[in-house]
This record gives C-alpha cells, structure tokens and sequence, in this order.
C-alpha cells in the first residue's frame, strides 16, 4: 500500500511573516533607535515633551536631515562628498554678498547662489567621474578650496570674515517666509525648516523607491561596472546626485542666511560628518547600494532629540560626542546585521 506525501507548498507563494517584511527595509533599525532616544529622554526630564521642547528638537532635527537625506542619497550611490558641510556655508555667503555687498534683490542672489552650488555638485561629479578617483579625495580638495575660498573672498569684500546686514537688503522680507518663516501650532512657534525637512525626505523617498532614476541610484551603488552593462547612464546618475547634495545645501543655506541674518566665513566646518553619520545611523551602508531617505531623515531626529535632551536634562554637552560614537559604532553593525538578514529572506 503506497502512503501519500503531503505536498510542501511553494515557498514563492508563501507570504512572508511581519517580521520578515520589517527587517528588510533599511530604516528599521533607526525607528528602533530613536523609540529608545524618545523614551529615555521623555522619562529623564519633563521639558523634553513640552510644546517648546519639541519645536526645539524638531528644528535641531531640520537642517541636519535636509542634509542627511540628500547625503544618504549619494552615498546609496556610492560616493561621498566631505564638501557638503562648508557648501552651506558658501551658498549663504554667496547669496549675502550679492544682496549687501552688490545691492542684489535677494530673490536674484538666492538664484545666484543656486547656479553656484549645482555647478560644484556638477562639477564634483564630474572629477569623480572623469579622473576615476575616490570621491572622498575630489570632496576633500572641494572642501579645502571652498574653505579657502568663503575666507578669502570674505575678507577681501568686508574685510572681515562676516558678512552680516541681510535684514535691510530688498527682498529679505518676502524670501524670509520662505525659508526663514515660522508657524505657530497650539500657541508654539514651529520654524519653516522642519516642513523644508518632511517635504524633501518625502520627495527623496518617493523618487528612491518609485522611479526609474530611484532604481539607477541603487545599481550605481551596487555596481557601476554591471550598471553600465544593462544600460544605466552612470555617470549622469551620479553627477545628479552630487547636484542633488550641493541643492540641498543651498536650502540650508538660505535658511541659515535669512534666520540669522549674517554668516561667519567658517560656518559649516565638520558637519559633513554629522550628516553622514546621520545617514548610517539611518541605515546606509558605507559600501553603497543600500539604504533609506527615511531612514536618514530619522537617523537626523536622533540626532535633533539627543542634542536638545541632553541640554533639558542639564548634562555636560561634552556628553553628545560620546553619544555619536556610540550611536555610530551601533548603527554600522546593526545595518550589517539586518543586511545580512534582508538578504536571507530575499533569497
């Protein structure tokens, strides 16, 4: 008598568990992480859940995730760009000369100050892409010029290294709701800058995930060379990005240059760490071809609440640094553990 086999069914049409769903999306483990920041901070002091509180962390979170998700785009790419912290600086600069020095509208220096920033990103692609070197090497010597450059041009126009006067310029009242405006929820005043924040993670996401050039960013980030082979345009892809990353410093220029009203030649010296330690922490991996433009954007907010707890529970602000390397010692190898997983379940 022959006994029957119960057929296993097709693990193709098996539907994967939550779990299973959860671990593969990049961003997982900065949503665990800034839980665990939120709780700890709620339950260490009060004034962190506070209407003003939260305006406070939400605008620290801002223009570090405006830089973060733009950072997290390139380097799922593939690449890095040690440029993005003083670019900040450069645009503000740009757009202050221009409307104070040389009697520009604003509206026409903020134009100038975006020509000037897409053709660095451009330009910072194309070395990449032409000389075939690292792009951490072309970034650092961008780094080094435009460091030199906002000095010395900054001097040489003001002989200072300050460039301030933006509130009397024409066009600084109308730009400044723009960038520099601020929305009042429930009797507390919101700085513009977080919707910047939402609406460029959300427009950053939506382009990684559902479009063609979404799709090439990836490849490139996996593999340039197998990339090409299936007709990715590679090197326009990449130089997109470094575009992409010199705009959005040039919205945290504006920002910063219409909030404050005047920039230090300095200004933005080292961030371009913070937004990429931002971007791992928000699961992008350092080799490329992995990671989230919302994981990034919430790997910024941790950055936003650790800052802005550690003040409202009065500790040593020398504490935050501590708190950055831990946070990114953690991060890399969480990623890597959830990479490794994501890639079980896919098979």
């Amino acid at each position: 008598m022959s006994v029957a086999v119960p057929s296993q069914p097709d693990e193709r049409l098996v539907k994967p568990r939550l779990w299973d769903r959860l671990v593969v999306r990049p961003e997982i483990g900065a949503l665990l992480g800034a839980l665990l920041v939120f709780v700890f901070f709620s339950v260490v002091t009060g004034e962190f859940l506070s209407p003003l509180g939260v305006a406070n962390w939400l605008d620290d979170a801002s223009t570090l995730g405006i830089m973060a998700v733009a950072v997290a785009l390139l380097m799922i790419g593939g690449e890095f760009d040690l440029s993005a912290g003083v670019m900040t600086a450069s645009t503000a600069l740009v757009t202050a000369i221009f409307a104070t020095q040389v009697g520009l509208n604003v509206w026409f220096a903020l134009i100038l100050s975006l020509v000037f920033a897409l053709a660095v990103g451009a330009l910072n692609g194309w070395l990449v892409m032409r000389t075939g070197l690292p792009s951490f090497i072309v970034t650092l010597g961008t780094f080094l010029a435009l460091q030199g450059l906002n000095l010395g041009v900054t001097r040489l126009v003001t002989g200072t290294v300050q460039v301030s006067g933006m509130r009397s310029t024409d066009g600084y009242e109308s730009a400044g709701m723009l960038f520099a405006s601020t929305v009042n929820i429930g009797g507390t005043d919101f700085q513009v800058s977080i919707l910047w924040w939402i609406v460029f993670a959300a427009v950053a996401a939506w382009v990684l995930v559902r479009t063609r050039f979404g799709n090439w960013t990836f490849a490139v980030g996996g593999s340039s060379l197998s990339s090409r082979a299936v007709g990715v345009p590679v090197v326009r892809t990449k130089i997109m990005l470094f575009m992409t990353t010199a705009f959005a410093a040039w919205i945290v220029g504006s920002i910063n240059i219409l909030r404050n009203a005047s920039v230090q030649a300095n200004q933005g010296i080292g961030l371009e760490f913070q937004y990429i330690i931002a971007a791992v922490i928000g699961g992008c991996l350092l080799t490329g071809g992995f990671g989230s433009a919302v994981g990034a954007a919430i790997g910024a907010l941790i950055f936003g609440m650790a800052r802005q707890g550690i003040v409202y529970a009065q500790w040593n602000s020398d504490w935050f640094m501590l708190f950055l390397g831990i946070m990114l010692l953690a991060a890399v190898l969480v990623n890597n553990t959830f990479r490794r997983r994501a890639e079980r379940v896919r098979r």
